[in-house]
């Protein structure tokens, strides 16, 4: 049943008085329209909700917004047929702090594409230990098997390992059958990436080269850097080998040769999360939920924080200061 008394929700707003966001009371009125309205119970912190939090980034399309790119809650109210009242299900993207109110709230009002039923292997809160950083990951992962990656071609490098997408890409690679190397700036974090699936854990430097073409030592990988070490990595891959481009956490720019694709057959694949068909999402969260689920959720959720406490986290994580994924307890 919908609300008739005001809830809690972190919004975000940019007038006369200046870009700016925390706790507000909104009534179901002042969400966006939708045909479900669900009772948040999770959500999760990623760094694209770090920067439209913060104003350090142009995330926002309109103001003002609920913040939070991620929720997972129980159906209120539906005037589509495919959901009921009492249906478990989550979203992740779709416009979600962007051009729609997202999940910092104790209601949420969504457009019924958006919306996914939770897998029956997840509970609430491990959908958003997982959330658009282990949808991002096993995307990336059902991308490069589509592009025929086997385990018997090599390791997968995976850079920005101790971040949430680097994090959950270890667990996800590894339980899929996968021999994974992490590269990361944080050598004092090696302990926690081999914990939670590196065979490996490799400096920076490991994608420093910037030769046109290298010795093959990686199967594939997934990169969120960008600029020189996605360049890099694709000059170590072997012959037909997938490397999967999913952040710019270092660079946007891409200088290199084409001799890795014409010499080696290897492939450059993309993901975009935010707004993958729901075909393919529901494929991925029935993965995730299944035979891909980490088995570390528990290690790689390093914090769970109250939405009071959001804006303390978006600064440590805008400064590199946070490792795994922080899911947010809506009540």
């Amino acid at each position: 049943m919908a609300p008739t008394t005001p809830f809690t929700a972190f919004r975000i707003e940019n007038d006369d008085a200046g870009y700016r966001s925390g706790l507000a009371q909104l009534g179901v009125d002042d969400l966006n329209p939708g045909q479900v309205l669900i009772r948040a119970g999770w959500s999760s912190v990623n760094y694209k909700d770090a920067l439209a939090g913060t104003g350090k980034g142009r995330i926002l399309r309109r103001f003002p917004l609920v913040g939070g790119i991620d929720v997972a809650g129980t159906v209120v109210a539906s005037t589509d047929p495919d959901w009921r009242e009492g249906d478990a299900v989550l979203a992740t993207g779709c416009g979600l702090s962007e051009t729609r109110d997202g999940g910092y709230s104790q209601y949420v009002r969504l457009e019924s594409r958006a919306v996914i039923a939770q897998p029956p292997g997840l509970s609430p809160r491990e959908a958003m230990v997982l959330g658009t950083a282990g949808f991002t990951a096993a995307l990336a992962l059902l991308r490069m098997q589509d592009n025929r990656q086997v385990p018997d071609l090599g390791p997968l490098a995976v850079t920005g390992a101790s971040g949430g997408v680097g994090a959950l890409a270890l667990s996800i690679f590894s339980r899929a059958g996968y021999t994974v190397h992490a590269v990361s700036g944080k050598p004092d974090q090696a302990d926690f990436m081999r914990a939670i699936g590196a065979a490996e854990v490799l400096p920076r430097e490991a994608l420093a080269d910037t030769g046109p073409l290298q010795s093959a030592r990686f199967g594939g990988g997934l990169d969120n850097a960008g600029g020189r070490m996605l360049a890099s990595l694709l000059a170590q891959t072997v012959p037909y080998g997938s490397v999967v481009s999913a952040g710019l956490a270092a660079s946007p720019s891409l200088e290199m040769t084409v001799m890795p694709f014409i010499l080696r057959g290897v492939s450059l694949l993309g993901v975009s999360s935010a707004n993958a068909p729901r075909r393919l999402r529901e494929v991925v969260w029935s993965r995730l939920g299944g035979e891909w689920k980490p088995q570390q959720l528990d290690r790689i959720c390093t914090a769970e924080v109250g939405l009071d406490e959001l804006p303390a986290v978006f600064e440590r994580m805008l400064a590199g200061r946070s490792l795994g994924r922080t899911v947010v307890r809506i009540d």
